[in-house]
């Protein structure tokens, strides 16, 4: 998950079938550049630390979106010029520390996890929703929040009972976990903000809002951190992250939107987790563990639960 708006859905459009012959391509391509973003990440995790990755990822992407949006910039600057601290705030949550988190923790943890850890984010985001928003969790979605957590704390746990009850735990894991709340955290925030402006001109206000937080960690790592010198590998890592992982993914989110609708598009996301377990095996040579696999089967459970099984309606009595 990288932290994109959702388009309400009075915004959504009527899909046709030429749409969605346009819309389906995009959506997944999105989402396999998305995975490259995990790869790329954790190729570059030994020579680049987290927060000048995410400042300088959010930054680029920033840069080169802020032309293709030039129409709306006066929209823009009125929403900042009202609500510059709530756009701020936002952006902290759903990319400066959504990223930064995600990218802390892959100094500790493959991308293959990662990327199912975050799969859970979407089971975050309506309990989340329930308690911000008043939104209904009922029965269905409460068990499935249930079983998909009961497999992430599998996986944190690496399948050891011995571990999990003394509260031994995987820390690149546990910001993985971190990264998916706020995920969640800036989803429901952002749907109760409702700002009121198109999806692709709040992303690039959002990508400043981040890299503008992000900043103050990255200084941070330049006078404390090691790895804070460019090298050919970091600017390589970043060109990707920026540019397709970055600015086209945000922008071939935005057009499946357009002609997929939010709710279809969104759904898609989970292609994130195939593709990043897929390019971790061919590019990083990592291997899917037994309590990758066994987790991710509770998550998958559990996502069909709260998404897939809907509630019977009361049938009317008749008198």
């Amino acid at each position: 998950m990288q932290a994109i708006p959702i388009a309400h859905q009075a915004a959504q459009p009527v899909v046709g079938p030429i749409s969605s012959l346009t819309g389906y391509p995009a959506a997944i391509l999105c989402w396999l550049l998305s995975a490259g973003v995990y790869i790329a990440a954790k190729w570059v995790a030994p020579e680049m630390p987290p927060w000048g990755l995410c400042f300088w990822r959010l930054t680029l992407a920033c840069a080169i979106l802020l032309p293709i949006v030039h129409r709306h910039h006066g929209a823009m600057i009125g929403l900042l010029r009202t609500r510059a601290v709530e756009v701020v705030a936002v952006g902290a949550i759903g990319l400066t520390l959504c990223q930064g988190m995600i990218y802390h923790g892959l100094n500790d943890t493959n991308a293959t996890t990662a990327g199912i850890i975050m799969a859970l984010s979407p089971v975050m985001t309506m309990v989340l929703a329930r308690f911000v928003l008043g939104e209904p969790l009922g029965l269905w979605k409460s068990l499935g929040a249930l079983v998909a957590l009961a497999g992430m704390i599998f996986i944190v746990a690496h399948g050891n009972l011995t571990a999990l009850l003394q509260l031994e735990f995987n820390a690149g894991e546990l910001w993985i976990v971190g990264s998916a709340f706020c995920w969640g955290l800036y989803t429901v925030l952002l749907r109760r903000a409702k700002f009121g402006i198109e999806l692709l001109p709040m992303v690039v206000l959002l990508l400043g809002a981040g890299a503008l937080v992000a900043l103050p960690f990255h200084l941070w790592e330049l006078f404390n951190d090691e790895r804070s010198v460019m090298n050919v590998h970091s600017i390589l890592a970043l060109a990707y992250l920026a540019g397709p992982g970055g600015a086209l993914m945000y922008y071939l989110y935005n057009k499946s939107v357009e002609t997929l609708g939010a709710s279809r598009a969104s759904m898609l996301l989970y292609l994130q987790t195939v593709f990043v377990a897929m390019l971790a095996y061919l590019l990083l040579g990592e291997d899917l563990h037994d309590y990758d696999l066994i987790g991710a089967a509770f998550i998958v459970a559990g996502i069909i639960l709260a998404t897939v099984i809907k509630p019977r309606s009361a049938e009317p009595r008749v008198a």
